[in-house]
């Protein structure tokens, strides 16, 4: 496995900060429907460092048993093939690539919320920038590559490489062979608001296949042939400092989704 974070702490510190302080500069969320596939990546991290860049009044969910056990943080990298409006006319270009990272947490008011908090993100397309979340960048360097090969026995392998870099050298990828099999499909509903804004939230309800390729918690075949993933930003120096560890590596082969603001 390879790994590399370059940068400081503090600087996630003073930017989540000014960040909050400031008025929202995302555009109003609308409605929309999206075909999209994806990679995510769950890991543990130190959490007195996923402290420090949360909002107020949200407390860590994070798994006790499954397949998500101890999981406090996902990479997400999610080619959204298809975005369109409630009318069916595609949304802006009508597809794109974004990778972000989120933390699973609950509302501390004891009302039982559940959601995924958005703390970064990186673009594609400079337009959805900063995005529903107030926390996209644009990476006008990015690149996604998959690749199936089927086999005279049946058998898919897979292999994806997804790379993303801002102009001020930030820079997030991942390579992953695997191989792929019938997938589970799966139907749930999800709310994601901003780390800097927690007024800023979508509901996505979700109808998907899933595909665990690895997960340490859970008794599956190991299926990843090949792995490695690189985070160089200077605001994730003490998320990624060599101490996390990933817990699973999970594939949507595709993902339907009814998105709205909460």
């Amino acid at each position: 496995m390879r790994h590399t974070v370059a940068g400081i702490l503090g600087a996630t510190l003073m930017c989540c900060s000014l960040d909050a302080s400031a008025q929202s500069t995302a555009p109003p969320a609308v409605p929309e429907q999206s075909i999209e596939s994806r990679l995510q990546i769950d890991f543990h991290v130190s959490e007195d460092a996923l402290a420090q860049i949360l909002p107020p009044g949200w407390d860590l969910a994070v798994a006790t048993s499954g397949p998500a056990k101890d999981c406090n943080l996902r990479l997400i990298f999610i080619d959204r093939m298809s975005v369109n409006g409630t009318d069916g006319k595609p949304l802006g270009k009508g597809a794109g690539q974004i990778v972000y990272l989120t933390v699973p947490m609950k509302e501390a008011s004891g009302t039982g919320v559940n959601a995924q908090v958005v703390i970064a993100g990186w673009t594609s397309e400079a337009a959805d920038a900063p995005g529903p979340f107030d926390v996209y960048r644009h990476a006008p360097d990015h690149k996604l590559t998959r690749a199936t090969t089927i086999g005279k026995d049946g058998a898919a392998l897979e292999e994806q490489t997804w790379s993303f870099t801002t102009p001020n050298g930030n820079h997030i990828e991942s390579h992953v062979k695997y191989e792929r099999v019938a997938a589970a499909r799966t139907t749930r509903e999800t709310t994601y608001i901003s780390a800097i804004d927690p007024k800023l939230a979508l509901v996505s309800k979700i109808d998907s296949t899933l595909n665990i390729a690895r997960n340490a918690s859970v008794e599956t075949p190991d299926r990843v042939k090949d792995f490695s993933y690189k985070v160089v930003d200077s605001r994730f120096k003490a998320l990624f400092d060599g101490t996390e560890k990933v817990l699973s590596i999970d594939f949507f082969p595709w993902m339907s989704l009814a998105t709205t603001p909460r």
